[in-house]
């Protein structure tokens, strides 16, 4: 007991300073390219982030094993899925970037074009790579391959 006492104070110290921490690289982060979606985020992007949560975060260690292991097409309709997924909602997520009124006084946000594609440059990486996967799946002979049955 004397032992745990003090690796549970230095756990929770642990923890308390990385969560400050975090803390401040999101305030650094939504600040450096006005991001209003960290920090005031709408409620269609909070339903977003329970979607991520729950549906695409257990996926990417399934598909890190079947990826890595190379020879697995049964990830084909798992990665279609979830491609179609996270595509549908950068496409929500990058008009509300380009076509959103910030210049409320209570706004954070983009308030120049140059502001808006800097901000549009940091989501696009999560639509193209799901694109990308996309295309892969339907187009790569090895995972659109169609096994022939056998003739008794």
């Amino acid at each position: 007991v004397t032992v745990l006492l003090p690796l549970m104070f230095s756990a929770l110290t642990c923890c308390s300073v990385l969560s400050l921490k975090l803390t401040e690289l999101l305030q650094w982060y939504a600040t450096t390219f006005r991001d209003p979606l960290m920090l005031q985020p709408p409620a269609w992007f909070k339903a977003f982030i329970y979607c991520e949560a729950l549906l695409q975060l257990p996926f990417f260690p399934i598909a890190a094993y079947a990826f890595l292991k190379g020879s697995c097409r049964w990830i084909r309709t798992p990665a279609i899925i979830y491609s179609t997924h996270v595509a549908t909602t950068l496409v929500a997520i990058l008009a509300h970037i380009l076509f959103h009124d910030f210049s409320g006084p209570e706004q954070l946000g983009p308030q120049t074009q140059r502001e808006r594609l800097m901000l549009l440059s940091v989501y696009m990486p999560y639509l193209l790579i799901p694109l990308l996967i996309l295309y892969t799946m339907l187009y790569n002979p090895h995972y659109n391959h169609v096994e022939k049955r056998k003739r008794k």
